[in-house]
């Protein structure tokens, strides 16, 4: 009962957020011939497998795309037009594993579930504009629309998503949001982000951390243990470690950054201890071309 209560409450702060916004158009990347120019986002013809609309036969049209049962009922021939689903969806990893569901303070969110909240936001933003969104490693293929958003947040709240779905077959061309603290080796996800921009696939890195991982402000004998019952240490004075770790974790941070930005990925940062709001503006911006 108190989990499916944290799950609504965690979509309501979803749904919050996302009030006000205009109907996100993620911006148009030019993933081939067949792609117009102007915004992505408006329903077109293409490539798809979703019915948009019929039309007139035109010369410059295949055999093949004739509706010979729609155009028998009259006197001319019609085109079955799909509407246009080209490879650039967005596709979302929220990252649930055990590092991510810790807090340093009962006011404040788990890291995992402030990430939650903030892919519902920008799925649901991205999904009112007609955007397909998925849950890789979760969903067969990415969808759009109220029915959409409510099955992606569906799946979203019943079950975790391992770092294997990174490894998924995703779309090339398609936009990526991963968000993590980040703070696994930097060889590890430079390999990740690698096999992904091979695709090619682009995106944003979502770093979410909360702040008592930057601070550290912890003080006399400190018991700390890895995340999922892993390795355990003690530290006897606690602040003597703190210049020490701040430098490491900024020299980790520095590295993280670095690697997005060869290989042509967005990092933003967000605290735990900041507004929702401020994370999902940058999202927003991002995604819209306004950065």
């Amino acid at each position: 009962m108190v989990r499916l209560s944290r799950h609504r409450d965690i979509r309501t702060q979803a749904l919050s957020l996302s009030q006000g916004y205009p109907a996100l158009l993620a911006e148009a990347e030019r993933v081939s011939s067949i792609v117009a120019s102007g915004e992505h986002g408006r329903r077109r013809a293409g490539q798809g497998e979703t019915f948009w609309q019929y039309r007139n036969y035109q010369t410059t049209d295949a055999a093949s795309q004739i509706d010979w049962r729609r155009s028998a009922r009259g006197d001319q021939i019609f085109v079955r037009d799909n509407e246009w689903e080209a490879a650039n969806s967005v596709y979302l990893w929220p990252d649930t594993r055990a590092g991510m569901n810790w807090g340093s303070d009962k006011s404040l969110p788990t890291k995992a579930d402030r990430g939650r909240v903030l892919s519902l936001a920008i799925a649901n933003l991205l999904m009112k504009a007609g955007e397909r969104c998925a849950l890789v490693g979760l969903q067969d293929r990415a969808r759009s629309g109220r029915v959409g958003y409510e099955r992606l947040a569906e799946t979203m709240m019943r079950g975790g998503i391992d770092e294997s779905a990174l490894e998924a077959d995703i779309p090339a061309h398609s936009r990526f949001i991963i968000a993590s603290d980040f703070l696994e080796p930097v060889d590890l996800w430079r390999k990740r982000l690698s096999r992904l921009s091979g695709r090619p696939v682009t995106g944003i890195l979502l770093q979410i951390i909360d702040p008592a991982e930057e601070s550290f402000p912890f003080k006399g004998r400190l018991n700390m243990q890895a995340p999922s019952g892993g390795r355990k240490f003690l530290l006897g004075r606690a602040e003597t470690a703190r210049e020490e770790y701040q430098k490491r974790l900024a020299e980790h941070n520095k590295r993280i950054a670095n690697t997005a930005a060869r290989l042509g990925w967005t990092l933003i940062r967000h605290r735990t201890d900041d507004p929702a709001t401020t994370a999902l503006n940058a999202l927003y911006q991002n995604l819209s071309g306004q950065t």
